[in-house]
């Protein structure tokens, strides 16, 4: 069921998940037992990232160096076609700009047509390692909004509307962005390309997400808004999670999990008990879906999930 049909005819707001393929060594089995918990709780779809793949440099036996490419984590569509078949629920694959060309993104999209996948979350995706800006592949898309807009193409291609496709949209505002007034208009750009709904990056103060809200609507984006959040477990996330993502965490929270120290418990129940407090809140105010981002981590998410839904 595509994502839009299932946001228009729910009467109550429900959790998705986002897992992370695992690195490869993994068994299926293994997957599919670190995803099962969450199952008590009919989650709607879940999500599967994708990553691009990266290159290493080794040296030959004559001293020069090769670069060869590394794939360290199953495909996401593996990931995909092995929760369909054993839940039997919707998944929402990411498609990434970074990496492959327009030709390479058209053959993804056959196969997920193929396999009965009607959803995609279509993202630019990072700069790999040495970047220092977002490259695009020769001939690939270089923004999020040309790659739904490829999408949308690929569709009156083969004549039929094949996927309900999702957005990132970024509450503090994307680091790369000069000003919010201009990241809200590229997340414009998506919408207008073809984007069915939004889902928002982590955030962990609820009026950065209301105040994003409130200027989408202004700016004309109409469709479906999802908040999307990670509850922290360690106080090193207070130093890490910042850098890697350029968000802002509180300086109540901050500080209250930096006073945990050593403690690994008593930071997990902080930041469990945030993200409580942030879920609850978000329904009351009539959101039509929460996102988490469950990082390969089960504990917290189903402690969040038992107690708001």
């Amino acid at each position: 069921m595509k994502i839009s049909e299932i946001l228009a005819s729910s009467t109550e707001a429900f959790p998705s998940l986002e897992i992370v393929p695992p690195l490869k060594g993994m068994t299926r089995r293994e997957l599919m037992d670190s995803i099962r918990p969450f199952m008590e709780f009919s989650p709607k779809y879940i999500n599967v990232t994708c990553h691009r793949d990266e290159y290493e440099f080794r040296m030959e036996s004559d001293g020069t160096y090769s670069r060869h490419l590394v794939r360290n984590r199953v495909s996401e569509v593996a990931v995909c076609g092995a929760i369909m078949a054993e839940f039997g629920i919707d998944v929402v694959p990411h498609i990434i700009c970074g990496g492959a060309g327009r030709e390479e993104i058209e053959s993804e999209l056959y196969d997920l047509r193929f396999m009965g996948i009607e959803n995609i979350m279509a993202l630019r995706g990072d700069s790999i390692s040495g970047e220092k800006r977002f490259t695009p592949a020769p001939g690939g898309y270089g923004y999020a909004s040309e790659l739904v807009g490829g999408i949308r193409a690929f569709e009156k291609k083969i004549g039929s509307h094949v996927f309900s496709i999702g957005v990132g949209g970024y509450p503090e505002k994307h680091f790369e962005a000069a000003n919010m007034e201009t990241d809200i208009a590229n997340l414009r750009k998506k919408v207008d390309a073809g984007a069915d709904y939004i889902i928002t990056q982590m955030f962990f103060d609820n009026r950065s997400f209301y105040s994003f809200e409130e200027r989408c609507r202004k700016a004309g984006i109409t469709v479906p808004i999802i908040p999307g959040l990670k509850p922290l477990s360690t106080h090193r996330q207070v130093t890490l999670l910042p850098q890697s993502f350029s968000i802002d965490i509180p300086v109540e929270l901050t500080e209250a999990l930096r006073s945990t120290g050593e403690d690994r418990e008593a930071a997990y129940r902080i930041g469990t008990e945030w993200c409580i407090s942030q879920s609850r809140d978000l329904l009351a105010h009539g959101v039509p879906a929460i996102h988490y981002y469950t990082m390969g981590k089960s504990r917290n998410i189903m402690e969040i999930l038992q107690k708001c839904f």
